[in-house]
């Protein structure tokens, strides 16, 4: 079995996570203001959600609480192998996947993403069948209140838009387990 490509997978997906987290590093040593709240025009779910969007924007996760503790973090990313994505695809959908977590977790679960950066940015690449198994896959890490990412694709090469591709799940590497434990290689 050949795989080089998922070894280019890997390093393309760590290197893209790599420059997100340098440039934003430097963004924050800049005195940049924060952005201006949105006009009353652009609030078209209420101000209930608003409230609810700021309440989630500076809870910290449960994740952060377990990155305290526990000091074996790992990334899994699921694709799909029905949607039967050439290499390249996947490797793009990878990336976008990783990215996606990251910047969901960025201010959310710091501890998290530094603990997982401390145990080398660890990345396993696995293979589920359907979009329905994905889902369930995702409902299962919710349950154990692990963050997780699905890309949708937006359909200009490959497959069809709005494809959910790839599922990105970030945590202590015992927990992944427990949800994708039963998947295999891609």
């Amino acid at each position: 079995m050949d795989v080089s490509w998922l070894n280019a997978l890997l390093l393309g997906a760590g290197c893209l996570a790599l420059g997100y987290l340098i440039a934003t590093r430097r963004l924050t040593r800049r005195s940049l203001s924060p952005p201006p709240p949105p006009a009353l025009d652009d609030r078209s779910d209420g101000q209930g959600q608003m409230m609810k969007k700021k309440k989630q924007q500076q809870e910290p996760l449960e994740i952060e609480k377990l990155a305290e503790i526990l000091e074996d973090f790992k990334m899994v990313l699921v694709v799909r192998n029905d949607l039967k994505m050439g290499k390249g695809k996947i490797a793009a959908q990878c990336s976008h996947a990783t990215l996606g977590l990251y910047k969901k977790l960025l201010h959310r679960a710091p501890k998290a993403l530094n603990r997982w950066e401390m145990c080398g940015q660890v990345k396993v690449v696995l293979k589920i069948e359907s979009e329905k198994d994905m889902l369930v896959l995702q409902e299962r890490a919710k349950s154990l209140q692990l963050p997780t990412h699905i890309t949708i694709d937006a359909g200009r090469t490959q497959i069809a838009p709005n494809s959910r591709t790839v599922m990105a799940i970030l945590g202590p590497a015992d927990l992944v387990d427990d949800v994708t434990g039963g998947l295999k290689l891609l």
